[in-house]
């Protein structure tokens, strides 16, 4: 994605197209707050526990379900949001819109459009991706749409703004929001809805000619494609008419388009675990390919020395909970002995793709598949996985939005997990059914305050 691109007329364009929102019933729900979550990816190891505590219609039940004694997880959830609509809790809205979101945390800001995107094959450089996926995440988030005839949670796509679509964004934020809502970590949530059709489609036509980054779900567009996939591939024994309506709700995704000229998100960094490695034997290695290996005081902010740190060229902050040593001056020949010659200078020099080939694989013998290494948003995150596992977190510094933006433009992928763009989009404020649902107890449609 460079400035203002516009796509050829001949190419397929990119659309937000409106969609009926199953949310939750303000007359059933009262605390938004008690029944969403962050994303599933997000939400870490111990803390499905805690948000399937906070109510018993969190969403955490259907995006991360745990299964019944009889039934496997995927069934498991799809009972479940059978239940819910059955009995009022989630309602889909009367009539198609695109959806305007705000999300305020702390000085950080995301606002944009929420509706059904057009899915693309990367060559055709409309949804540009820019990290490398894994096929597991990719078949589970897959196999849960399949089973729940639903999308959950929206995707966060970028693009170059300006235009109807971000104007029309910026004036309906002054207007009063369908829904508000204030989640447990502080973040303020408003939404409004769009349903004029002089509107949607003057949006339409300003999104028409445009590229959209992926910010965050990689696997879930990745799972977006491959749903759609499978229903081509299963159109034997099935209806014209079940084909169409199955092909046009798989063709598009959940997601979230913000105009990243006018409301840039932010970008964090996904820090790494390596469970069973003594961080003795973690920095011993690592002093191989480091030329500057030094303990790092708890008494001040750690991340401060290794954001200083990354002024002057890679580093990462090691740690086992108790540990704490800053990792810099690294052996340039390494680099280029240890990294894909084949790769563009912009790749070679990330802290993510020298984590993945160096750190991990040469340094450690450790593949970045490994069932040994997961992937943190967060640092508290982190190091409690360190600490419980017996191993170490290997924090990095945040990329640069411009190497995102250069890599994904030449169609460059960066190593899994390489971003962490944000404030994400709330989980279970709107979602998207695939299939019609079953007969719902009557109630409103109206807005949560």
């Amino acid at each position: 994605m460079t400035d203002s691109v516009r796509r050829d007329v001949g190419t397929r364009p990119l659309r937000l197209a409106p969609f009926r929102a199953l949310r939750y019933a303000p007359d059933q729900v009262a605390d938004l707050a008690a029944v969403t979550c962050p994303p599933y990816d997000v939400i870490g190891e111990t803390g499905v526990a805690a948000w399937e505590a906070a109510d018993p219609h969190n969403i955490v039940r259907l995006i991360l379900p745990r299964p019944g004694s009889a039934e496997d997880r995927y069934a498991h959830a799809a009972r479940d949001l059978r239940d819910w609509l059955r009995t009022g809790v989630l309602r889909r809205d009367h009539e198609a819109a695109l959806y305007v979101y705000e999300q305020v945390s702390g000085a950080a800001t995301a606002l944009g459009l929420v509706g059904a995107v057009s899915l693309h094959d990367p060559a055709e450089q409309v949804v540009l991706p820019h990290e490398d996926v894994l096929q597991g995440p990719v078949a589970d988030r897959a196999a849960l749409m399949a089973a729940t005839g639903a999308q959950l949670e929206p995707i966060l796509l970028t693009y170059d703004g300006g235009g109807f679509a971000s104007d029309t964004v910026d004036g309906t934020v002054r207007t009063p929001p369908l829904i508000e809502a204030t989640t447990a970590d502080g973040a303020a949530h408003r939404i409004w809805r769009l349903t004029d059709p002089a509107v949607l489609t003057r949006i339409e036509a300003d999104l028409a000619g445009r590229q959209a980054l992926i910010g965050d779900g990689h696997h879930r567009y990745a799972a977006y494609r491959a749903l759609h996939a499978g229903h081509d591939q299963r159109r034997d024994g099935v209806g014209a008419t079940d084909r169409a309506a199955n092909g046009t709700a798989t063709a598009r995704g959940l997601s979230m388009l913000v105009d990243a000229s006018r409301h840039p998100l932010r970008i964090g960094s996904i820090h790494r675990t390596v469970s069973r490695l003594p961080i003795a034997e973690a920095v011993g290695k690592a002093a191989a390919a480091f030329r500057v290996v030094t303990a790092v005081s708890t008494g001040a902010d750690p991340l401060t020395a290794l954001s200083d740190a990354g002024r002057a060229g890679t580093a990462y902050l090691l740690t086992d909970g108790r540990q704490w040593v800053l990792l810099a001056g690294l052996d340039p020949a390494l680099v280029d002995a240890a990294l894909p010659p084949e790769r563009s200078p912009t790749w070679r020099r990330l802290d993510a793709s020298i984590a993945c080939e160096l750190v991990l694989s040469r340094l450690w013998n450790v593949a970045d598949t490994d069932d040994r290494v997961a992937y943190h948003h967060d640092v508290a995150g982190a190091v409690d996985s360190a600490r419980r596992r017996d191993g170490v977190a290997l924090l990095l510094n945040p990329v640069r939005h411009s190497d995102v933006l250069a890599l994904a433009a030449h169609g460059e992928r960066m190593p899994r997990k390489s971003t962490s763009f944000g404030p994400k989009p709330r989980t279970g404020l709107l979602m998207r059914l695939l299939t019609d649902p079953p007969a719902q107890a009557p109630g409103p449609a109206s807005g949560h305050r």
